[in-house]
């Protein structure tokens, strides 16, 4: 008969002092290198024309929703590691809101940035003519739909569920999934919105990653010459390092049986891809990139 508005109370990493203020220290680093990363990523491919490719559209959108999602869930983390405070109701469904919309995009940048490449190697003389500004624009644009309606369905879910006065979360940001197991109510709904959005958007976006690099592998493997398969590799390498480690470590946390939800390790791999992998992305791109590192220079240069 509880119809108080709950807050959530979403424990860090570790109660040690000591150690609060050397992860605090260490998330502060890569935070604010997410930021220059992602922003610097922006900024050049913006102001260099050379960049102006459907490639570099792209990951210019990558890197603005790397940063989003990135700063949706850390902020609050470094301020849960200095005092911890818990979230209202209505915050904790705007972070889950605004971080599953951009996760789904983000998957389906990937998916693009994979059919880019795609047509960029088996289909080189058609290129310009495939990837067209218009094209891109529907693909950039789909991507950022499918984030929004899997957000939207998410929302409806948690609006879903019950809680009642202060609820722990063992998380460090308001995950739909563990809240199922912490509401009050029936969460059959919730968890049917869950399955229907992985299979939907998670499933979907794999699947166009899988087979645009099964035709990719596949041409490169009847290039006669050496360095023309190096060449082809080469300019997969850096989205098949992204790809890898973003879809590792969330198949990890979100294909797991959902008694082991709570663990303590899951904390860690989540904030893999929640941290990490958005400050991962534009050094990815711009270490192993010719291009970008040649755009970098210029713009220094100037």
């Amino acid at each position: 008969n509880c119809t108080q508005v709950a807050e959530f109370i979403l424990t860090g990493f570790t109660y040690n002092l000591e150690l609060q203020l050397a992860i605090f220290m260490v998330f502060l680093v890569v935070y604010l290198t997410t930021l220059l990363g992602n922003l610097g990523i922006i900024v050049l491919i913006r102001t260099s024309p050379q960049l102006h490719s459907p490639m570099y559209y792209f990951l210019g959108n990558l890197a603005l929703v790397d940063l989003i999602y990135s700063t949706v869930v850390t902020p609050k983390v470094l301020a849960d590691l200095i005092t911890e405070k818990p979230l209202s109701y209505p915050g904790c469904v705007t972070q889950n809101l605004v971080f599953t919309i951009f996760l789904v995009t983000d998957c389906f940048l990937l998916a693009t940035m994979a059919y880019d490449r795609y047509v960029a190697i088996c289909h080189p003389l058609r290129y310009s003519v495939l990837m067209s500004p218009r094209l891109c624009a529907q693909l950039v644009g789909g991507s950022y739909l499918s984030g929004l309606v899997n957000g939207m369905g998410q929302t409806v879910g948690m609006f879903n569920l019950s809680f009642c006065g202060s609820v722990v979360v063992n998380l460090f940001f308001c995950d739909l999934s563990l809240l199922v197991l912490l509401s009050l109510s029936d969460g059959t709904l919730t968890s049917l919105i869950l399955t229907a959005g992985a299979f939907l958007f998670g499933v979907s976006s794999s699947l166009v990653i899988l087979l645009s690099y099964v035709a990719i592998f596949s041409t490169i493997l009847n290039i006669c010459p050496a360095a023309g398969q190096r060449k082809a590799f080469s300019t997969c390498a850096s989205h098949l390092a992204v790809v890898s480690i973003f879809y590792g470590n969330g198949l990890f946390i979100y294909l797991k049986p959902r008694l082991n939800k709570s663990r303590e390790e899951d904390k860690w791999i989540a904030m893999l891809y929640t941290m990490v992998t958005p400050m991962l992305n534009p050094l990815i791109y711009s270490l192993r990139n010719q291009e970008v590192r040649e755009a970098l220079r210029r713009l220094r240069a100037r």
